[in-house]
């Protein structure tokens, strides 16, 4: 067993005796679907999903967003999620109309972001194919967001990301740490990517990961870094530079800021923190809040900045937003040692294999 407990914070330890019992259920589930007790759909037509083994940011959204930006001009595309923390329930085909609260903040995000793709919710996925499938007959293949875990699909592709800083080799079941599903169920993906990588790792430190998390010769191994945009304001999209004479309050409510505060680090003269639980629905005494602790920086160049998952959830105080030096960074997923268009030619030729695709 490769495990270290140096990863865990110590009061986390304390819960290890739950952890085994979460262990044990998670082990029968998987049980149960691989001597087919329980049932996974299938469909005919290519189904992409992207998942984890871990709770916690590992980069699914950036993936998926990959995925649909390089996909969408030659294949008819949807992408399913769950919409986890919406004000709705069941089935939901992304429209003009369409909110964070309705259908939840990654899908209303990948919908602002490509409103001509079909963006669909629902918590039971095999009953949500057939609905995209009926709403858009022609759609050629769907993307699967944060469902590898949730085995009542079966997806023809697996993609499976682990945070660089917390692989899932070295990591524990809940609570105690951060998996959620056996570290055997890596068996199932076709495509491992170790995300949030530093921009300089070596090739021997990548051979040294690929080692350690001793894969199956048939599955392919891509790592992958964070690349940031220039921040641009929320309300009238118009970009405002980081530079060193810049202060910046960070508003985030996601699962790993991590990241973006490195990014402060080196990027702006300082920066003060106001953290949210992740997927935070925030309030107006939320966005006051914000904006007081924001008057009380003296500094003469201050911004306030968000990630784009955030950005849904407050865009929603355009009125009391206009006016305020309020911007959001985006992001994207960038493959190292010049993999990128490898990882795109094993995707569309996945896509290509199924003979109904029209067109391909």
């Amino acid at each position: 067993m490769n495990f270290n407990f140096q990863f865990l914070k110590p009061i986390r330890i304390l819960l290890f005796p739950f952890s085994l019992v979460y262990f044990a259920i998670v082990y029968l589930r998987n049980l149960l679907y691989d001597n087919n007790i329980l049932k996974s759909a299938e469909f005919n037509l290519p189904i992409i999903c992207v998942g984890n083994i871990a709770v916690g940011g590992t980069g699914k959204s950036p993936m998926v967003e990959y995925l649909v930006r390089n996909l969408k001009d030659e294949f008819i595309l949807a992408t399913l999620s769950r919409g986890y923390k919406r004000k709705t329930t069941g089935y939901a085909l992304a429209n003009e109309h369409s909110t964070a609260l309705e259908i939840g903040d990654e899908p209303m995000q990948f919908h602002l972001k490509f409103p001509d793709v079909a963006i669909a919710v629902g918590e039971e996925r095999m009953d949500a194919i057939p609905q995209i499938l009926h709403d858009r007959r022609n759609t050629q293949a769907i993307i699967l967001d944060d469902a590898f875990q949730h085995r009542a699909v079966k997806a023809g592709l697996n993609i499976v990301l682990t945070d660089y800083s917390n692989l899932y080799t070295r990591d524990w079941y809940l609570p105690t740490g951060d998996l959620r599903d056996e570290k055997r169920s890596i068996q199932r993906a076709d495509i491992i990517v170790v995300t949030k990588c530093k921009k300089d790792l070596t090739p021997s430190e990548k051979l040294s990961i690929e080692n350690e998390m001793g894969l199956f010769t048939k599955q392919q191994v891509f790592f992958s870094t964070i690349q940031y945009g220039a921040p641009y304001h929320i309300i009238n999209k118009k970009t405002y530079p980081l530079s060193e004479q810049v202060e910046v309050l960070l508003v985030t409510g996601i699962a790993n800021p991590k990241p973006m505060k490195n990014l402060l680090q080196e990027k702006s003269k300082t920066y003060y923190e106001m953290t949210y639980n992740d997927h935070y629905i925030f309030s107006i005494d939320d966005l006051k809040e914000i904006k007081n602790r924001f008057k009380g920086i003296s500094a003469t160049k201050k911004i306030i900045l968000t990630t784009e998952k955030d950005a849904v959830r407050l865009v929603k105080f355009e009125q009391e937003l206009n006016g305020v030096p309020f911007y959001v960074l985006p992001i994207e997923q960038s493959f190292l040692f010049g993999e990128g268009e490898r990882f795109n030619q094993l995707i569309g030729t996945f896509i290509k294999s199924f003979g109904q695709v029209a067109g391909v």
